[in-house]
């Protein structure tokens, strides 16, 4: 064989080679990047997860906040009106003590009707009376007083009465606590 034909041999397996690692660099590549779409759908797929979970979170947040608005959306003008709600009972501790009960059966009516459009709009009374245990989440102590052991971290007297619209305190009651 001549060299012409062995260079032109060599030169056929060299491009036979050439061609083999073509075809595993092909091979190679379509794996590299089946793996880099793979990959790519995952990061998307979490991202949509994520991006889903955080709508379903903000769903979920906005219905809250606007129940919560709606029930206490009158916060500002009931509690406005509860010094109205004080005067009339100061009015009618008033006339009870007077000679007038006339007017009592007047200022209890309209008292009771203010009453009840207040309880209807979600306004109660926080109840604590004289000798219960007090209970700084409820009632805010105003002062304290010397008293008898049996009175000691207990309600000796309720200044101001407490009210709440809902499950939320808008006026704590003012009491004195014995100590």
């Amino acid at each position: 064989m001549s060299t012409e034909n062995k260079d032109h041999l060599g030169n056929i397996d060299n491009e036979q080679n050439n061609v083999d690692n073509a075809t595993e660099n092909s091979n190679e590549s379509d794996t590299n990047v089946e793996e880099q779409l793979k990959a790519e759908l995952a990061k998307e797929k979490d991202n949509f997860l994520r991006l889903f979970a955080e709508f379903e979170n903000y769903k979920r947040r906005t219905s809250r906040e606007k129940l919560e608005m709606l029930t206490t959306a009158s916060e500002g003008v009931l509690s406005s009106l509860l010094p109205v709600l004080d005067d009339f009972d100061r009015a009618l501790a008033q006339v009870e003590i007077s000679e007038n009960k006339e007017h009592l059966t007047g200022f209890t009516l309209i008292s009771n009707k203010f009453s009840d459009i207040l309880a209807s709009k979600g306004l109660v009374e926080v109840k604590i009376e004289k000798g219960d245990a007090f209970n700084a989440d409820i009632a805010e102590a105003v002062t304290q007083i010397p008293a008898s052991d049996d009175l000691s971290g207990k309600v000796v007297d309720v200044i101001e009465k407490g009210y709440k619209l809902g499950e939320k305190i808008i006026r704590f009651p003012k009491v004195v606590v014995g100590q």
